[in-house]
């Protein structure tokens, strides 16, 4: 469930205070947008811990006791005022929530049109941790998969599914400038795809990363193929296999999928 639809819930049954960073001058824990909610016995999100924190928090309950936010703005001087090392100044926004705030929060704080898509063929092992993983991160996910009923029920929102047959036809239906997982049950599955994807790339550039699980050895061998049906080397040269950031090792799925999503939070907007 993402963070907004929890915080829906809460608000059907009480009020909460929304405490969000709305400026941020020189360094702080968080960036502008961070929000945490406080209703009168729980918290949802963050803004970045510490003193920072836990006086907001003080003060949206304080708040709520009255029935009203205290005062709409606080700027608060991390360093003297609060010893936080930081150093900077962070300004906190606060507003007073209720059942009629429901409707809108996803336009205000789901943010999914900021998240970077990523598309994630295959639903093995590795699949379904990548997508434990991926699925608490702000990306927006698209899981295909040739075969029926692989997928697991209970997905969150963010989680869109598709069976497709033969599998590389959904790479022309991919949203521009998706993340692409390769990593089907497959290596010939695998090889189809990964050729729709740098088709798609030589026509419209608009995959930025391509990425194949598997070894070295592998990758020798689909480049082999790739040449023969007639991909340049500079056109291989976008693939990225093995895939995972480097120097986290381990073949266990739970691995892999931290390695992975390590490396697409690396990439430039991810």
């Amino acid at each position: 469930m993402a963070p907004w639809q929890e915080l829906a819930q809460w608000l059907i049954r009480g009020p909460a205070v929304l405490v969000r960073v709305a400026q941020v001058e020189g360094s702080g824990p968080r960036e502008v947008g961070a929000w945490m909610a406080v209703d009168a016995s729980g918290l949802l999100g963050t803004i970045g811990g510490g003193q920072l924190e836990h006086e907001a928090m003080a003060e949206a309950r304080a708040g709520l006791a009255a029935g009203h936010v205290l005062r709409a703005l606080r700027r608060v001087a991390l360093g003297p005022s609060l010893g936080q090392c930081c150093g900077g100044v962070v300004h906190l926004e606060f507003e007073w929530l209720d059942a009629s705030h429901v409707a809108g929060l996803r336009e205000r704080l789901g943010g999914e049109a900021q998240w970077a898509p990523v598309a994630l063929f295959g639903g093995g092992h590795v699949g379904r941790a990548l997508v434990e993983v991926l699925a608490r991160l702000p990306l927006c996910i698209h899981w295909v998969d040739s075969r029926e009923e692989v997928f697991p029920a209970g997905l969150d929102p963010r989680v869109s599914t598709e069976h497709s047959e033969p599998v590389q036809g959904a790479v022309p239906g991919l949203a521009p400038g998706s993340r692409v997982l390769i990593m089907s049950f497959s290596h010939a599955e695998d090889l189809d795809i990964l050729a729709a994807c740098l088709k798609r790339w030589r026509e419209r550039a608009d995959l930025p990363f391509i990425g194949l699980i598997g070894s070295r050895t592998k990758w020798a061998k689909f480049q082999a193929r790739l040449r023969e049906r007639g991909f340049s080397d500079a056109e291989l040269a976008a693939v990225h296999c093995p895939i995972g950031l480097p120097g986290i090792t381990g073949k266990q799925p739970e691995v892999i999928a931290i390695a992975v999503a390590a490396q697409l939070l690396s990439l430039p907007g991810g």
